[in-house]
């Protein structure tokens, strides 16, 4: 029995039953409609290259980042070694020249305060670029060395 508004169920001595067009079986209905849904030859094959083609892209650069990694990691060492070896040069030299002065300053003889000073103290303007201005300094001492006070 149908009233005409879509309901298609019919009531056959007391039984429900549904009308269909296709299969009853519910498993069967949706293998069907698989096969209707089924993408088109071309498509398939070109997701297929697609596919392979992104698994070889991913090799590569799985590659090429672990190949980073060991180049990074060399350099890495390679500054280490640098750094260290820098290190102890520096060191040796400190060392050395902490020695030099140590043994220059023990040395107490009169007269020789000025050669001491100008050890110490840089007067070429050349040398330094981005320290201070330290001319009027330079000035000062050099006149102070020409014409001592008198006590």
């Amino acid at each position: 029995m149908s009233d005409g508004f879509g309901d298609e169920s019919a009531t056959v001595n007391g039984d429900m039953f549904q009308e269909s067009n296709g299969p009853t079986d519910s498993y069967a209905a949706i293998a069907q409609v698989d096969v209707q849904r089924q993408e088109p030859e071309s498509l398939r094959k070109w997701r297929e290259e697609q596919k392979t083609r992104l698994e070889a892209l991913d090799s590569a650069s799985k590659a090429a980042e672990e190949e980073w990694r060991e180049k990074a990691k060399k350099e890495l060492e390679d500054w280490h070694v640098h750094q260290t070896e820098q290190m102890e040069k520096n060191k040796a030299n400190n060392r050395a020249s902490e020695e030099a002065f140590v043994a220059e300053s023990d040395g107490d003889s009169p007269g020789s305060e000025w050669e001491r000073v100008a050890r110490l103290c840089d007067f070429n303007p050349k040398t330094n670029k981005q320290a201070k201005d330290v001319s009027r300094m330079r000035s000062v001492l050099i006149s102070l060395k020409q014409a001592p006070l008198v006590r």
